[in-house]
């Protein structure tokens, strides 16, 4: 039974490791803020992984859009940054982790994903353009 109990902490153990491995680090609203002040900054990109409706309605400065169930077909428009930072987001966080995968199995390397996405964003009232 000890053995039994054991092993299956084992299990437990490699599998949790194995979820948080994959995810990707975080990246703070205020982090993002300071990023975007700088001017003349082409070390990152913020990737908008909502719709273009979405986008439209709100999004934040410098943002480039491209919808998460498009991204693979459209990696050529960000091709330049597979070893800069691509900061993603979505609405909630659910379409963000989508496209990170796919942006991790195509070889970029320094992905950080925003905080609280778009509702954390509007929530903290920091400012939106709207097309």
């Amino acid at each position: 039974m000890f053995i039994k109990k054991l092993f299956s902490l084992i299990l437990l153990t490699f599998f949790s490791l194995s979820v948080f491995a994959e995810q990707t680090p975080k990246i703070s609203q205020t982090e993002l803020v300071n990023l975007l002040a700088q001017s003349n900054n082409t070390d990152f990109i913020v990737l908008d992984v909502r719709t273009a409706k979405e986008f439209s309605n709100g999004h934040i400065e410098g943002a480039l859009n491209i919808s998460h169930n498009t991204i693979t077909e459209n990696l050529s428009l960000i091709e330049g940054y597979k070893d800069k930072m691509v900061v993603v987001h979505c609405r909630s966080g659910k379409r963000a982790v989508r496209a990170e995968k796919a942006l991790k199995e195509s070889g970029f390397s320094h992905l950080r994903h925003l905080e609280g996405d778009m509702l954390g964003w509007v929530a903290a009232k920091l400012p939106l353009v709207t097309k």
